[in-house]
Formats: structure tokens, sequence, C-alpha cells
């Protein structure tokens, strides 16, 4: 099985398609038209003679219950005997999905339904709690703040610990919901430079790298649409460090960061630190030497029912706890964006390598 690539996958998301789960439907009480009226309606004016209208009410009447019990079906969520795994809309979502399914179906002999390229964090919530999918993972960082609603902790006393503790506590109480333990990395947003500045400046931290720069008016940043604005992001970023920017910041579209990097458009990036392209291209990650950005620890979210149902899948998450390292998730991350591997191959092969 291939999966068609992400780019192709993610036009179809913004024309209303997914896998699995339609992005406009309503997994809420709004199960009915686009106003949540159901269609019962007729001019005021209009006349009637007594049969037809005894006729037109019986008809009503028998519309409304059927209404009624296409709403109690129509929102009920759609259990399957099987379980099923979710994941978003990019590529590491996709592989660490594969991941989860296949570790599933190794421990319980089972076929796992796959529900990939749901399209973002929200829709995963949303898919998750009505019982459309029984897990996907999400990252700490993103679920403390999208997800749970709750502030950042001060800069400074963000460490993974306290995030997940947190997370983990909220999830079980309001959804039923178990964290499990992370899979062994963090996808943080990460400031990058290309290798030979880096060597050059002799910079290994954000803050190194706000004391210098490749020119006397300071770094050429490039940053995402939604970096430049987000609490986590460019803001509270420049009043941490204090970078020295040539210029305001280049926005744009995540996909053109590192080849404007690469092509000396712009000399800093606001990337994920699991990207593809810092490992192939030989950039460097500065590290977060303040602890400015929050934990984003990958955690398997697993709903508590499905865990008693299927005793296989804890067994599963178990196996998989720590095993994945930032740069091996890079690696398969460049295999199938870069190479165009099938992600299947590449998380078959990187279980064979750990042993599972």
């Amino acid at each position: 099985m291939r999966y068609p690539a992400a780019r192709t996958k993610l036009r179809k998301i913004f024309e209303g398609e997914t896998s699995g789960l339609d992005s406009k439907a309503s997994v809420g009480p709004d199960c009915g038209n686009e106003r949540g009226e159901w269609g019962v309606s007729g001019r005021a004016d209009y006349q009637v003679g007594t049969a037809w209208s005894t006729r037109l009410t019986r008809l009503v009447v028998a519309c409304i219950a059927f209404a009624g019990i296409s709403l109690i079906t129509s929102c009920a969520p759609p259990r399957s005997s099987r379980i099923t795994i979710g994941a978003k809309n990019f590529t590491e979502q996709v592989v660490l999905g594969e991941l989860l399914a296949q570790e599933i179906e190794a421990v319980t002999r089972e076929p796992v339904d796959r529900r990939f390229y749901l399209a973002g964090s929200y829709l995963c919530q949303q898919a998750l709690v009505s019982g459309r999918i029984d897990g996907y993972v999400e990252y700490t960082g993103t679920a403390l703040t999208a997800i749970l609603k709750q502030p950042l902790p001060p800069v400074g006393h963000r460490d993974e610990a306290t995030v997940y503790g947190r997370v983990k506590v909220l999830y079980a109480s309001r959804y039923r919901v178990r964290v499990e333990p992370g899979l062994g990395f963090q996808n943080t947003f990460a400031m990058v430079v290309r290798g030979d500045d880096a060597r050059r400046l002799d910079l290994k931290t954000i803050s190194e790298a706000a004391k210098t720069a490749p020119t006397e008016n300071g770094w050429r940043l490039g940053v995402g649409y939604e970096f430049e604005s987000r609490p986590d992001g460019l803001p509270g970023l420049m009043a941490t460090y204090g970078l020295k920017l040539d210029g305001s910041s280049r926005t744009m579209d995540l996909g053109l960061l590192y080849r404007a990097l690469s092509s000396g458009q712009v000399s800093m990036v606001a990337g994920n630190s699991t990207d593809g392209p810092i490992q192939a291209l030989g950039f460097v990650v500065l590290e977060d030497d303040k602890n400015y950005f929050p934990p984003y620890e990958a955690v398997p979210l697993m709903r508590e029912d499905s865990l008693r149902r299927h005793p296989g899948i804890q067994v599963a998450m178990d196996r998989l706890a720590g095993k994945v390292s930032a740069d091996e998730v890079r690696g398969m991350n460049y295999a199938v964006d870069s190479e165009h591997r099938d992600v299947r191959d590449v998380v078959t092969e990187f279980r064979k390598g750990k042993g599972l």
C-alpha cells in the first residue's frame, strides 16, 4: 500500500476531502442541516383541505419520527470491532500512525484500520473522543495549548515532566483517554542555520546566535505564517533572546523554508526539529538554551475503553515507549518525503532494526 504524497493529500483536505472523516462533518449534537433544522416547514398562507391536511399532518409526524431515528444513528460513533488508528495530515504523523498500527498488528495478530490525513489536531481530537478512532500520536505542547486550552508555563519552567503530567491528568479526567509513555523524541520548533555558518561562527545555541550573525545587519530570518504570531512563536522568541534581524522576518509556506535557507535567501529559519531536510542538507539546529519553546513530546493517545476491549494495544504501546529518536524519525520523514519510499516499507524496516 502506497500513500499519496502529502502535498496532494493536503490539497484534497482543503477541498473538503479527508481519509476516513469528512472535514465538514459534525461530531457534536448538530447533526441536522446547516442551521440545525430538520426541514419541517411550510407557508402559513397555504390552504389545504381537511383530508389533505390530515394526510399532511401524518406525513410530517412520520418524517419527524424518521428524522429522530436518523439523528440517533448518525450521531452515534461508529465503533468498529477492529482497532482504528488515526493520523494528522503531514508525513511524520502518517509515519507514526503506521508505526502504531504495525506494532498493534504484530501483538494482536489482527488487522488495524488506518484513518490517516485527518485535517489537523481538532479533527483528530473529535475523532478520538467520538470513538471514530481508538488512538493517534499527539505532541504534548500542542495538546496542552491547542486542545486542552491551558496557558503555557513560564519560560524556564516548561520541562517535559511537568507538561506531560499536566496533559496526562487532564486527558484522563476530561476525555477518559490515556496518555501513553512518549515514543522517545520531541518535534519542537527549531531555529535552523546552514552548517557552514554554524561552523564559521562557532554557533551551538540561540543565545550565541543572538550575539553574532553572518552579516553586520543581523540574521535574515524565514518563518512560517503561524509561527509569526502564535504565543510560543516569533514575538516571544525575540523578547527572550533579542535576536538581531536584517530587516523584518520573511514569511513563507513551510515547504519553502529550507529551499530559501539553502539558496541563501535567508540565513536562519524557524522549522521543526524532526524535518527531513535538516539532516539531508547538513543544516544545524541551534539549542534552545533558555528553554523558550515548550516540550512537544510525541505521545500516543488511546481511549481507555479501547484499551479494555483490546489489551494488546497497551502491550504494543509499552514496546514502542522510548524506541524512536529524533534522528530516526527525521530519517524516516526524509525517506518518505524526499526519496518517495512507501510509508509501510519505511516503518517495517525501522521496526526490524529495533527487533520489533
